[in-house]
């Protein structure tokens, strides 16, 4: 099944569809034993950081040889690509899915580089994502708020023909200093004037019951990474204190074991979502 038919479907049903970041070996395995321990899908998700670290073509390969391996439904998605030829180049390179992320330009100029990319994937049958409004990106102040307003949002989806769209309704990157309260009123508002697969940044740090309320109220695409970096450093960090061990075949799993039990709470949280009350 492609993706867009996946979120749909999953969008239907109440479900929501757990899109993590790897970056090497290690948290790929992490992530995909998970989802095969579960028998869940999973969205396999390289901003331009990660393939300039492991390169476009090893990253491709590494992530689908790893979905043959496990055996888990899976797609390969570009998040947060910041420009058309980036997109441009992960189509080529066989992605199921790219981000064009144009939220910090005026709102003009953002659909007019989301319409290039959607115009682009077309020929490539590809799933393209974009972001309307502010979610604090890592170094960014979380106090500046800019939610996206569903007269926007419908807007944009029509100016362009997005197939999903990331929201902000509260959330931020990286860690939060405080609770997060995620304006689940504002998201079932935009989910009534468009019907793109509406996206949760920021998942990282998020209580399952503001995620299981997003998911029911709309939010089917869930983005993960800041926890999957830092459980796999914190784990490795206290592994390595007074170890002398030198063989990392033996000192990575347990990293890599622990993003494994974390993404099975969350994905555990995606498909328990359908029972959570809907604002109407």
């Amino acid at each position: 099944m492609k993706i867009k038919e996946k979120l749909q479907l999953f969008t239907k049903q109440k479900r929501g569809l757990l899109a993590t970041n790897f970056y090497n070996l290690e948290t790929l395995h992490g992530v995909l034993k998970a989802a095969q321990e579960l028998n869940e899908p999973l969205i396999l998700q390289l901003t331009q950081s990660s393939i300039e670290y492991m390169g476009l073509d090893t990253a491709v390969k590494l992530g689908r040889a790893g979905l043959r391996q496990f055996g888990v439904e899976g797609w390969l998605h570009l998040d947060h690509g910041g420009s058309v030829d980036l997109a441009q180049r992960c189509l080529d390179a066989g992605f199921d899915s790219v981000m064009i992320d144009g939220s910090e330009l005026p709102f003009e100029e953002n659909i007019k580089i989301t319409r290039e990319v959607v115009k682009r994937a077309e020929q490539y049958g590809a799933h393209v994502e974009a972001e309307l409004g502010y979610v604090a990106k890592l170094g960014q102040s979380h106090a500046r708020q800019g939610f996206t307003q569903p007269a926007e949002a419908k807007q944009f989806v029509e100016a362009t023909g997005v197939d999903a769209l990331a929201v902000a309704i509260g959330t931020a990157h990286g860690f939060y200093k405080k609770r997060p309260e995620l304006d689940i009123e504002l998201l079932a508002n935009i989910a009534k004037v468009t019907p793109a697969t509406l996206v949760l940044h920021g998942g990282s740090g998020v209580p399952e019951d503001q995620l299981q309320k997003a998911i029911s109220n709309g939010i089917c695409k869930v983005n993960l990474a800041t926890e999957i970096k830092n459980i796999f450093m914190q784990t490795l960090q206290m592994e390595l204190a007074g170890n002398a061990e030198i063989d990392l075949r033996k000192v990575f799993p347990k990293a890599t074991g622990q993003i494994t039990e974390l993404v099975k709470g969350k994905l555990k949280i995606m498909k328990n979502s359908s029972d959570v009350e809907i604002v109407h």
